[in-house]
């Protein structure tokens, strides 16, 4: 897919790229990034160059993951980063870091409906998960914000520097946000209608 860049009231969604490593190096210094995300940890500068300078670019090219750096309008500040990672046929993953200075301001939030949205309507995706770390409650309070669906806790779902970890995950659908999805979808019977003719 060719690399797209989004807008919001306050932010502007680019591809992530080399212009970015600085300060995703900056950022990525932050334990608590390094604690709840898979960024390497010790997170060295080799790291930030590999993934703004060729791991990031050749996952658009190849539609196997879209990283945007998310900045303000105004001053073009990093706030975060945010990942759509494709999961099979019509489903993606996200995933996303913010900045520590620049939480508690809604971006993430913000930057998490805007990219969903885009992920329905121009990636061909039909479910959005997320999934967090047990403990984890900024990223599920995002989420959660966002209208995902906390479909559980997956026991030893997420493997975390060598240690499985459970984790929780969600899922956001088109009628979500009320848009139409790409196939349709026929939830199971619900208790009270089960067995009925």
């Amino acid at each position: 897919m060719d690399p797209v860049t989004l807008t919001t009231a306050r932010l502007i969604l680019r591809p992530l790229g080399p212009d970015d490593t600085d300060d995703c190096y900056t950022a990525c210094q932050d334990p608590d990034i390094q604690r709840w995300t898979t960024v390497p940890s010790p997170y060295e500068r080799e790291h930030a160059e590999t993934f703004t300078r060729r791991i990031a670019p050749d996952a658009w090219l190849n539609s196997r993951e879209y990283a945007f750096a998310i900045r303000t309008k105004d001053e073009g500040s990093l706030v975060g980063v945010m990942g759509v990672m494709t999961r099979g046929e019509g489903a993606a993953e996200v995933g996303y870091w913010s900045v520590k200075e620049h939480r508690g301001r809604g971006y993430v939030t913000e930057a998490l409906h805007t990219v969903s949205r885009w992920a329905f309507t121009d990636a061909a995706v039909d479910r959005l998960e997320w999934r967090a770390e047990v403990g984890n409650t900024a990223s599920r309070a995002v989420a959660e914000r966002v209208g995902f669906t906390v479909e559980g806790t997956l026991r030893a779902g997420l493997l975390h520097r060598g240690t499985r970890r459970d984790c929780w995950i969600g899922a956001l659908l088109p009628s979500d946000v009320e848009l139409r999805p790409l196939d349709p979808y026929l939830p199971a019977e619900t208790a009270n209608s089960a067995g009925q003719a």
